[in-house]
């Protein structure tokens, strides 16, 4: 009887019929990466576009909740907008040195 239950338990192992790990350590680990790649990701946008101080808090925020990888080609031209806008004011510039860094901002 008892190699009839092993045999048995191994056929529904191979088969699947029998989980390996818990149902709860299955799901969790890939949203756990999903969400470190999600913040890796959004970190090094961040990064390259060298915000800081609120427009890289309102950025990472938007990132995170997926707004930015969801957004429309429009919508990413008034975020870009945003943030160089955002940036421009931390700085304080004003004039010719607002209007070359907006145009700088927004090509880059």
């Amino acid at each position: 009887m008892r190699i009839f239950a092993a045999s048995l338990v191994a056929s529904m192992l191979i088969a699947g019929a029998i989980p390996l790990a818990p149902a709860h350590a299955q799901s969790a680990s890939p949203a756990a990466n999903s969400q470190q790649d999600r913040m890796k990701s959004c970190n090094a946008t961040a990064g390259d576009k060298k915000l800081a101080g609120d427009a890289r808090k309102s950025f990472m925020s938007d990132c995170l909740s997926g707004k930015t990888a969801q957004a429309p080609a429009g919508n990413s031209q008034q975020q870009k907008m945003k943030t160089c806008n955002d940036q421009a004011g931390q700085q304080n510039l004003k004039g010719d040195a607002r209007k070359s860094f907006m145009s700088t901002c927004l090509k880059g």
